[in-house]
């Protein structure tokens, strides 16, 4: 949702539905009933209705990294040369196809975007750099961050009631 307009008007029960789910979208729908005090029909019905408005974007699995051996993060500056509109679109379609790159931000006061990259190892990063940011001629600053330790990882919304306003 960008804007306000886009809202979608909340009550109690789906917000007990957006926890629940934020916690475990594995979830069966009896179980989520059972959990958010609600039938299983009227849990099927908002949870459809929360799909279908776009409030829940997608479900996912959230992988380990350390498990998989891609247990360097690194968080990235990237200043471009030119940016029109037409450029910025294009970074963001190339940063969105590579597979390392887990978000991007396009920011103000400062460079252009962040990225947050998970990669292996400092090779793997070289080469996630190399073939996303500095083979592009319009890419003038790539400043990285490497994460030493994360204290916190949270998909999680906080969900409050002034969110249905």
């Amino acid at each position: 949702m960008n804007k306000i307009d886009d809202a979608v008007s909340l009550d109690e029960l789906d917000m007990r539905i957006l926890e629940q789910l934020q916690a475990d979208a594995s979830l069966t729908n009896h179980e989520l009933a059972l959990r958010v005090h609600a039938s299983a029909p009227t849990c099927l019905r908002r949870v459809r209705r929360l799909r279908e408005t776009g409030v829940i974007d997608k479900q996912v699995v959230i992988v380990n990294p350390e498990k998989l051996g891609t247990t360097l993060t690194a968080i990235i500056e990237i200043t471009l040369d030119v940016q029109t509109a037409e450029n910025l679109a294009a970074f963001e379609k190339r940063a969105a196809a590579e597979p390392a790159i887990l978000q991007c931000y396009r920011v103000s006061q400062g460079p252009d975007f962040i990225v947050v990259a998970q990669v292996a190892d400092m090779p793997a990063y070289h080469a996630m750099a190399h073939r996303t940011f500095t083979s592009d001629a319009n890419v003038r600053n790539v400043r990285s961050f490497f994460s030493i330790h994360r204290s916190k990882f949270e998909t999680r919304m906080p969900i409050m009631p002034s969110a249905s306003n």
